[in-house]
Formats: C-alpha cells, sequence, structure tokens
C-alpha cells in the first residue's frame, strides 16, 4: 500500500493518470467477472495498455486489489455524503440498497486482499471509512426518531452484507430480506 499511496501523492502527468484510471476500471470488470485471482495481462489487455505500465503503477496483485476496493468503498463512503440533504430514512434505505449490490460485487476483492494480508492497513482504512459512512446515516436516522435507539451500524451493515452475499438469494429475495432488516430498524410505535 506504501507505493500506492506514494504515486497518489505525488503528481502525475495526465497520461499516466489516465492509465492508471483506466487500469483501476479494467482491473473491477476483470475481478468482477473472473475472480481477484484473474490473469494481470487481462487486466492490462482490457485497459488497452502492456503489462509494464500495469507494474509501473502497482508493482503486484495486491496493490491493485487494494486500488480497486479503496476505489469501491470512496464511492460508498460519497454516496452516503451525498445523501446529507435527503430525508434521513430515506437516506439510510438508499443507501442500504447500494450497499447490498456493493457488498455482492466486492465479496470476491474483499476475500483475495483477506486472504493476501487480513490486517493490511488499506482494508482497516476501507473498513474504517464504510464504518464512518454507515455510522453517520445511522445516527442522523436516529437523531431524526426514524431508527431505533439501540442499533449501530456494525449491526446493520454485518446483516446486510449477509443478505448480499446470500447463496441462492435471488435480487428479489434479497430485496424482501433488506426491507425486512429496514422495517425491523424502526423505533416501536407506542
Amino acid at each position: 500500500m506504501a507505493e500506492t499511496d506514494t504515486q497518489l501523492q505525488r503528481p502525475q502527468r495526465a497520461d499516466a493518470r489516465r492509465n492508471r484510471d483506466a487500469l483501476v476500471a479494467a482491473a473491477r470488470e476483470v475481478f468482477t467477472a473472473e475472480g481477484g485471482s484473474a490473469p494481470l495481462e487481462d487486466v492490462a489487455a482490457r485497459a488497452g495498455v502492456g503489462v509494464g505500465t500495469l507494474y509501473r503503477h502497482f508493482p503486484n496483485r495486491r496493490a491493485l486489489l487494494e486500488a480497486v476496493y479503496r476505489d469501491e468503498v470512496e464511492a460508498m463512503a460519497r454516496s452516503a455524503d451525498e445523501l446529507a440533504e435527503v430525508d434521513p430514512w430515506e437516506a439510510l434505505s438508499r443507501w442500504f440498497h447500494q450497499y447490498v449490490g456493493f457488498a455482492a460485487t466486492k465479496r470476491a476483492l474483499a476475500e483475495a486482499l483477506l486472504e493476501s494480508a487480513p490486517d493490511s492497513d488499506a482494508l482497516v482504512a476501507c473498513r474504517t471509512m464504510l464504518a464512518d459512512a454507515g455510522t453517520r446515516l445511522v445516527g442522523r436516522a436516529q437523531e431524526a426518531g426514524a431508527v431505533r435507539r439501540d442499533v449501530e451500524f456494525v449491526d446493520i451493515g454485518r446483516i446486510v452484507g449477509g443478505i448480499a452475499v446470500s447463496p441462492g438469494a435471488d435480487d428479489e429475495q434479497k430485496e424482501r430480506m433488506l426491507q425486512l432488516v429496514l422495517d425491523g430498524l424502526r423505533p416501536p410505535r407506542a
């Protein structure tokens, strides 16, 4: 991770930045379709660059996996911030619907990262970023009286993550399960 952090801090030429962005986008597609162990040559080819360019940006598979995963987590965190002006309950509901899709498609990436470095700084940072975003949304909904006071994001996040990766569950069933969870978050009626 230190290598990619250094690269992100150092200004890059426009073409180098385009190549890096193309590699991350291509890796996202390849890893989603083929898993985290897909050949890096496939990633380079899909990005339209040579393998040498890939390795200049990402010295190893783990660095590329981390970049893709971090990019996705940052998008989830940004989406929580973008919902700041939306009704607190609606914001929480929308974000968890998005979270189901995120968790389902990023499972292979997370597993590949956990296998190679379960305590990596990148994974810790990503977990923290997601937890902070979710905690803000849950807290806002609690302050508005829309969510029970006895729940925490970590509880909901684990349940929703489990729904996302439920074996044999189709999208319709996942939607029903998520709705049950969301209904259970409401405060009891007097």
